[in-house]
């Protein structure tokens, strides 16, 4: 547990070093940091005996971090297959049985997130990321809202997502942003991922001595 303790600190030590780069323009710092979180983060949930598809999904998410860094619509395309990749491991994890049902009018305001957004930034995208962008932000979505079923933690962390790549998509289709634009997507970014693993790791821990208790009798 100490040595996953350390992992945790060093990740955000990490995130407090990239966005301090983001803010200085300090573009080398910048690059030797964000491919490095989120391995940091999977060996964390590793020593925490976590779940594999929670490692899966932290390590897609640093494929694409690596690809978004080189640039170019390819790479971009890439870099956000691979965080579909690892919203498809955290579905995994959402879906499994015994998680409480989401409300009705929840998912429904999750919908309509989606399509209000995706019918907003349509006019500003090119023409080759419209359908490619507004079928990763429905899996995103997806997400999202499965990580209510998980708690509280990976329910923020899933909104929090939403709210970085929506930062993103903003950029894409040419809308005013924010100063510093990628300090706000990379802190928000860092959050969700932080918080999908605590939320999980948590429910991992709760669940474990359930899963004992079979074998014990």
């Amino acid at each position: 547990m100490s040595a996953a303790r350390a992992l945790a600190g060093l990740f955000a030590l990490l995130a407090a070093t990239h966005l301090g780069a983001l803010l200085a323009d300090a573009t080398t710092l910048v690059h030797l940091t964000k491919p490095a979180l989120m391995p940091v983060l999977a060996a964390h949930v590793l020593l925490r005996g976590g779940p594999r598809p929670l490692v899966a999904a932290l390590l897609c998410g640093c494929g694409g971090d690596v690809l978004l860094q080189l640039g170019g619509e390819t790479a971009f395309l890439a870099g956000m297959g691979c965080f579909a990749a690892g919203h498809l491991c955290y579905l995994t994890l959402f879906a499994r049985p015994g998680r409480p049902r989401t409300a009705p009018w929840v998912a429904a305001g999750y919908g309509a997130v989606w399509l209000g957004s995706t019918a907003a930034l349509w006019p500003g995208l090119d023409a080759g990321l419209r359908v490619p962008v507004a079928a990763y932000s429905l899996l995103l979505t997806a997400m999202a809202l499965g990580a209510l079923r998980a708690g509280p933690w990976t329910g923020l962390g899933g909104a929090l997502f939403l709210l970085s790549d929506g930062l993103i998509a903003a950029g894409l289709a040419d809308w005013p942003r924010l100063p510093v634009p990628q300090f706000w997507i990379m802190a928000t970014y860092s959050a969700a991922q932080y918080l999908l693993t605590a939320g999980l790791l948590r429910r991992t821990a709760r669940e474990a001595p359930l899963r004992a208790l079979p074998a014990a009798a």
